[in-house]
Formats: structure tokens, C-alpha cells, sequence
């Protein structure tokens, strides 16, 4: 038996007799977990949830293709994220309770800040409202912990991965972000395929004070040059953004980089700027498929269209007036849909296109089924490669953001 809970925190959930912790021994676990090595996260999971007065801990990543979640405890099997509890907890970011022979497993989603990692399953002989806020409690500190620890463990990368990495894959994700980012105004998330052998694509987002940057590349090519080439032209406007530039900077930044460094490779691409506050959205776009504005379950056709500019590296000779930026505003609710041609491209066994209205139609549907944006791209993305039997021609990028302040 199994199913969602819908267990409140009563007020003063620690006070008691009964639920009273060793606050002495979770402040030493914590402090231990400052200095643990990422190889230690599942020893030190048990033994703060032992301090909180639970049974067992199990820490479970998401692998690299969000189809698998990838138990840090090596001797156990991954669980499938279609058709299991835990699966459904990552899924929907929610907790899952199942009964086990001697208790109950909670199966909690990981999350650091809006980015889903995995679930943590946690064993108790019963749930109330105070072992749910300790489990809650504890599913805070161990993403906090994961999330700090992954930057410089190649173990922690290792095991979310599923096949080989190839070396321009390796060098490309080095650069790239979080696949989800946001604030209560707005959310970013991108997916991005094939998994282990992408090379010339490349997204990047940011959030900066009420400021949503975002950004979607395609180089010229499907090896390591091409991979160079984004990993350029995204330092580039990485350094122009954090230096204070606005929009135009940042484009003819990336624009001199690789006519500086790398003059015989060129990208497309498309740079957003979108004010949380205001909705107000700037892009530019080099060259790309235009973004696609979604609004009220329908694409609204030309919307973000503009005239054509130059890919980025070619500004120089070929737009010697500077970039065009183009300017409208958002209303609530709103998601702008990036993506690279290989998305569109992608052919089934008989030569058919995935095609413009079967990709939008898909994130309008799965959207207005109340899935969440990360949700949303995960689904897409997995339908692509289905679709073309997992045998892609090009390298395939979505990044979908969504501008909501409803929610603050």
C-alpha cells in the first residue's frame, strides 16, 4: 500500500519528552558533515537519521538521463523513475510513503533549490507530523551537502552515469549549469541530448538579483572543436555578465572571443534577458530558430521572431552596425520555449520529422496537465529519442523558461 501524504507539521513539533533529539549529537553530525568525504554521504545519512530518531537512510541520485535513480550505497540496484514510488516522488516532487515489512519507507524528493537530484528513502516504524519534519529536515541538509560535494567529486559523477563519456561530452558539461535553476518569479530548466557524445550544443542560465539570463548555443560541428567553441562563447558571456555588461555586451563579448581565439569556428545562438519584476524580455538572436512564446496553452506564431543577424564569431564582417536587440513584455504565465534544430530534425524509421507542432503540442499538453517545467523537458526529451529509436543524427537542446510572479 502506498500513496501521497498529507501529513501537516503541528506547531512545536520538537517539544516533548517523547520526540526529544540529542541536539548535541546531530550539532556533532553536522559538523562532521562539513569535512565528509562524498564516498561517507550514506554512512552519515544513517547516522542522522538516527540522531532524528528514524531507522535508515538511503540517498539515491538521478543518473544522467533522469531514467534511473542511482543508489550511493553500491551494493543496492537502481530503481527505474517510470513505475516506482521513488520514481514518483522525483517525478513530482512529493513525498511517497509505501508500507515494508517492518515499518514504513518515505521516499522524500532532493532537491537544491529548484533542481530535482534524487529522493532520499527513509525507514521509520511510523509517521506522524514530527518524523515528517525530520525527514524533511534531513532531505534539506543532505541536498545541501550533495549539491556542495558533486562540484569536486568525480565519484559522485560516476555514479549518475550510465555509459562512457566521450571527451568532448566530458570537457562540454565541465561549463554547463545546473539543468534547473529559478526563484519564486521564474524558473529555467534545460535538457540536452545525447547524454554522453554532445558536442557542438550548449545551454547556460543565470539568475542575477531579478534578472533571468539565459542562453542556447550551437556550433558548427560534432566534435571537440565544436565543443571548445561553446565552452568559449559561454565563458565569454559568463565574464561579460558578471563585469556588469548588459545584453548587447554580452553578445559582442562572445562575438570577439571566438573571433579572437577560435576565428575559424562559428556558433548560433539566441541570448535572453528576462526582468522578474517587470516581465519585460529582451533576446538577440545569431542566427538560430527563433524562441517560441507560449501563452495560454498556444503558441503565439511569430511572436519572438526577428529579422536576421549573423551566427556568433561571424559579427565582424557580416553586421559591421552591432547586434539588434529586440524587446517585449510577458504576462503571467508565460513560457519562452529555446531549442537547437536537431530537436525538430529528428527522424523516425521512416525518414518522418519529429517536427515544430508535435514538439510544441507536447509541452502544451504535458504544461496544462500540471506538469512542472523540469518534468515537462524530461518527458519531451525521452519522447525524442523514442522517436528516433535513440539513434540521434545531431545533437538536440531544449531550454524552456517560465515567468511567473503570481507566485512570489
Amino acid at each position: 500500500m502506498e500513496g501521497v501524504i498529507p501529513v501537516s507539521d503541528p506547531p512545536h513539533a520538537f517539544s516533548g519528552p517523547d520526540t526529544a533529539i540529542d541536539e548535541n549529537r546531530l550539532e556533532e553530525l553536522i559538523v562532521e558533515a562539513q569535512t565528509a568525504l562524498p564516498v561517507e554521504l550514506p554512512a552519515l545519512a544513517n547516522r542522522c537519521a538516527s540522531s532524528l530518531g528514524l531507522d535508515t537512510a538511503l540517498i539515491y541520485l538521478v543518473d544522467l538521463q533522469q531514467r534511473l535513480l542511482i543508489p550511493l550505497d553500491e551494493a543496492l540496484d537502481p530503481l527505474p523513475v517510470e513505475l516506482s514510488s521513488a520514481g514518483w516522488a522525483y517525478r513530482t516532487v512529493s513525498p511517497r510513503v509505501a508500507e515494508a515489512d517492518d515499518g514504513l519507507i518515505l521516499w522524500m524528493p532532493l532537491v537544491d533549490g529548484a533542481e530535482r537530484l534524487g529522493v532520499l528513502a527513509v525507514r521509520t516504524a511510523s509517521l506522524d507530523g514530527i518524523r515528517m519534519r525530520r525527514i524533511r529536515m534531513l532531505a534539506h541538509l543532505l541536498a545541501m551537502l550533495i549539491t556542495s560535494k558533486r562540484a569536486y567529486s568525480d565519484w559522485l559523477a560516476a555514479r549518475t552515469r550510465t555509459a562512457t563519456m566521450q571527451l568532448p561530452a566530458e570537457m562540454l558539461r565541465a561549463f554547463l549549469p545546473p539543468r534547473t535553476i529559478g526563484s519564486a518569479r521564474c524558473v529555467s530548466t534545460a535538457a540536452m541530448e545525447p547524454a554522453y557524445d554532445v558536442a557542438g550544443d550548449a545551454f547556460d542560465h543565470s539568475v542575477v538579483k531579478n534578472i533571468l539570463h539565459t542562453m542556447i548555443l550551437d556550433a558548427m560541428g560534432h566534435d571537440l572543436t565544436a565543443g571548445l567553441t561553446t565552452s568559449v562563447a559561454m565563458a565569454a558571456a559568463r565574464n561579460a555578465r558578471r563585469g556588469g555588461g548588459h545584453l548587447a555586451d554580452v553578445v559582442g563579448s562572445v562575438d570577439q572571443a571566438l573571433a579572437q581565439w577560435l576565428p575559424d569556428q562559428f556558433c548560433t545562438g539566441v541570448l535572453c534577458r528576462l526582468d522578474a519584476e517587470t516581465g519585460v524580455l529582451r533576446w538577440v538572436n545569431c542566427g538560430h530558430p527563433p524562441p517560441l512564446l507560449i501563452r495560454a496553452e498556444r503558441v503565439l506564431a511569430g511572436a519572438l521572431d526577428s529579422p536576421p543577424q549573423p551566427p556568433i564569431g561571424l559579427a565582424g564582417p557580416f553586421a559591421p552596425g552591432g547586434r539588434q536587440v529586440h524587446e517585449t513584455t510577458l504576462e503571467p504565465g508565460d513560457c519562452v520555449l529555446l531549442y537547437t534544430d536537431g530537436v525538430v530534425e529528428a527522424r523516425d524509421a521512416d525518414g518522418a520529422e519529429f517536427g515544430l507542432e508535435r514538439f510544441t503540442d507536447f509541452i502544451i499538453r504535458s504544461h496544462s496537465a500540471g506538469e512542472r517545467p523540469a518534468e515537462v523537458l524530461r518527458l519531451l526529451i525521452h519522447a525524442i529519442l523514442d522517436h528516433q529509436r535513440n539513434q540521434l543524427r545531431d545533437d538536440l537542446t531544449i531550454l524552456l523558461f517560465e515567468w511567473r510572479p503570481q507566485t512570489r
